[in-house]
């Protein structure tokens, strides 16, 4: 199969040049110029042939030219109107022999539903941008159920607290809402000078096994808004922060120790099993 030819910081700033575009905060951009770091993020992905990957944000297509090497299907969401229009075009130049696998959709990633989707996508693989990452993550995992692997590359901050584990300072509830879909780890750190414009912090690279059955992800609105309530208020016991969802801090206890819970801990100290066991309990 006819490798694509990749793209270096010569041919990104000649196509934002073509574009007249300038890398904007608001839409979360940072484009990617080094060929190094997209064959990284692909083979961390460990994608085989038979895969159909959805991308988000794929920019000038940088990341995009490396997955059509290897995928059988690239679904890219686009929310910038030019970037989607253009991107066709830079494959035929730098990938003619995968064009036909590309499908570019002019959409904002947090309203995508199966319904905007030719194939139903086996991977979520994307830079994705920094400013909604997090909601954009969980929303694909929600709308998407077969997808069952995760490669993402979000600030470090974000990789970070997404791959935390129960008992540190930085798990929360991006940490437990990731892990009740699967199997959360840190792939790697990206620095600064891969991207155009540089960002001010280094990247992470976040990879999700997923793992949710249909069972789990039946519980998800029982589940939670139980999490979100057990972090509201880190400094207080989920006797006392679970009492908004049921009713009173007295139901809160209770419910607790149904589920075998010390209702004196904190949120950060339940793993995502413990989530569930009290989601269980709420649908009983």
């Amino acid at each position: 199969m006819t490798s694509s030819q990749l793209l270096g910081p010569v041919e990104i700033r000649e196509l934002a040049e073509e574009l007249d575009i300038t890398p904007t905060k608001k839409l979360g951009q940072n484009f990617v110029h080094d060929p190094n770091t997209v064959r990284r993020i692909v083979a961390a992905a460990e994608l085989s042939p038979q895969d159909s990957v959805v991308e988000v944000g794929p920019g000038l297509g940088s990341l995009t030219l490396a997955l059509l090497d290897t995928a059988a299907q690239v679904t890219a969401l686009e929310i910038d109107p030019r970037l989607a229009q253009r991107l066709p075009k830079t494959v035929h130049t730098y990938a003619p022999a995968h064009a036909s696998k590309l499908t570019v959709t002019n959409i904002d990633a947090l309203t995508v539903t199966p319904a905007d989707v030719e194939v139903a996508p086996t991977a979520l693989v994307a830079n994705l941008p920094y400013n909604v990452s997090v909601p954009v993550l969980l929303h694909l995992l929600e709308q998407f159920p077969s997808i069952r692997r995760v490669l993402v590359m979000v600030q470090k901050e974000v990789a970070d607290r997404l791959a935390a584990t129960p008992g540190s300072k930085i798990y929360g509830v991006p940490s437990v809402k990731a892990a009740f879909y699967g199997d959360v780890s840190r792939a790697g750190t990206i620095g600064k000078h891969v991207f155009w414009p540089a960002p001010n912090i280094a990247s992470g690279l976040v990879r999700i096994d997923v793992t949710a059955d249909s069972t789990r992800r039946a519980s998800r609105e029982a589940v939670f808004p139980l999490i979100d309530a057990a972090f509201s208020q880190r400094r207080k016991t989920l006797r006392s922060t679970l009492a908004q969802v049921y009713g009173t801090p007295q139901a809160a206890e209770a419910a607790l120790r149904a589920a075998g819970i010390d209702p004196g801990l904190r949120g950060e100290k339940l793993g995502v099993e413990d989530f569930l066991r009290l989601g269980e309990a709420r649908d009983a």
